[in-house]
């Protein structure tokens, strides 16, 4: 059976629209416009599209789409709402980890939805979308219908999950994600600094991973902490005694270790 072919307007042009509009045409649906308030930047991801159009203005009422998707910060997404038109019950979807589902009290003509990938964007790094979980919201049951196909074309994992299990998920997703990368960066600062090369660590770093999915995390917990090797804690600390920063890090690590051992 042909999966469904929904016409798609995608407002933003930053990472995640950047990789979320070419995945769509792929999946068989029309990017029929892209919005950014920089319009350079809309114009830049639309040539990569097939027919998408870009524009800096925020009445879409002449770009009539079965979805709109606004991709784009946080802190502007409730802006965009108040400046944004749309026609008249458009189905609308923030891409949002954060954003509550209320965002979109104040637009009564539309039906606000969320429709977010789970995963870190970076314009130069390619993804699949396959394995990508979609986390999906909606007060409306046709809503949903179509979130849920759009979703179904790009990834095998779809689930609908409610505003506050979202921020949930997104918190967890910082610390799994985000602080785990900013780890990854003092890692590779310290070696580079030392003329060591930070590949060596990479077969590390990935047997990790597949023991923390593969059991308990904290089950599988190695290293100076959990043995409370003071020796080496203590010798690592000096080594650090001219990156204070790193040094705090360091102890409020050890000492959460320490707690959950």
């Amino acid at each position: 059976m042909k999966k469904p072919a929904y016409k798609i307007a995608m407002l933003g042009a930053g990472n995640v629209a950047w990789h979320l509009a070419p995945a769509l045409e792929e999946a068989g649906h029309e990017i029929i416009c892209v919005y950014s308030r920089n319009l350079e930047n809309a114009e830049a991801l639309a040539q990569n599209l097939k027919t998408a159009r870009a524009t800096d203005f925020t009445d879409f009422t002449d770009f009539p789409a079965d979805l709109y998707i606004i991709a784009v910060k946080d802190s502007v997404l409730p802006e965009l709402l108040r400046e944004a038109v749309f026609p008249a019950g458009s189905l609308v979807a923030h891409t949002s980890g954060t954003q509550p589902l209320s965002v979109f009290e104040t637009n009564k003509n539309i039906q606000g939805a969320v429709f977010y990938p789970l995963q870190t964007f970076s314009k130069n790094t390619p993804v699949s979308f396959r394995n990508i979980p979609f986390c999906l919201e909606t007060a409306h049951k046709n809503a949903m219908v179509l979130l849920q196909k759009t979703a179904e074309s790009l990834s095998e994992k779809v689930y609908q999950v409610n505003s506050e299990d979202r921020k949930i998920l997104h918190l967890a997703a910082v610390f799994a994600c985000n602080f785990t990368n900013h780890l990854f960066g003092i890692s590779a600062e310290i070696l580079q600094q030392n003329q060591l090369h930070f590949e060596m660590l990479q077969p590390l770093v990935e047997q990790t991973v597949q023991k923390a999915f593969a059991q308990n995390p904290f089950s599988v917990q190695t290293g100076p902490a959990i043995r409370h090797d003071e020796n080496t804690i203590q010798t690592q600390l000096q080594f650090l005694q001219n990156n204070p920063g790193y040094q705090q890090i360091y102890e409020l690590l050890t000492r959460s270790i320490q707690q959950k051992s």
